[in-house]
């Protein structure tokens, strides 16, 4: 029996307190795949890319990135685009979680291949309700298991 490697989850997102309020609505959700934080995005690129930039290194991986767009080191967008622009990781699915609402930032992220785009809100409960709508679309993602 051959079983489908997990879903990873690779969380870019500088904000800590955004970031354990991510984790634990995930967990909420029943989500319960490893969950790989990063505050900028120059680590996560080094892990999506590896040492030598190809992409390679991701190839084998089943991978969920959830992406803030404000990052302390280059914005979101850039990464998104490198992203979907390498052939080892351009399947990813990639959402979105910012709290910039500007419709042409969000038509952008679309148009470079995001998979969902998050606002999020200020209010909490808005916010941890948009994760846990993210949650559901999680468990509908888990890779399946081939028999």
């Amino acid at each position: 029996m051959t079983h489908a490697k997990p879903v990873s989850i690779v969380m870019i997102e500088d904000d800590e307190g955004h970031a354990r309020l991510i984790e634990k609505n995930i967990r909420r959700a029943g989500v319960n795949n490893e969950i790989i934080p990063f505050t900028n995005g120059t680590e996560a690129l080094a892990y999506l890319f590896g040492p030598d930039g190809s992409g390679t290194v991701s190839s084998g991986r089943q991978l969920l990135i959830l992406l803030d767009l404000n990052l302390p080191d280059m914005g979101g967008v850039d990464i998104l685009e490198k992203v979907k622009a390498n052939p080892h990781t351009k399947r990813s699915p990639v959402v979105v979680l910012t709290t910039t609402d500007d419709s042409r930032e969000i038509q952008r992220c679309y148009d470079l291949g995001a998979n969902v785009y998050i606002t999020k809100p200020v209010n909490y409960d808005g916010f941890a309700n948009a994760i846990r709508q993210l949650g559901l679309f999680f468990s509908v993602m888990q890779v399946p298991e081939t028999p």
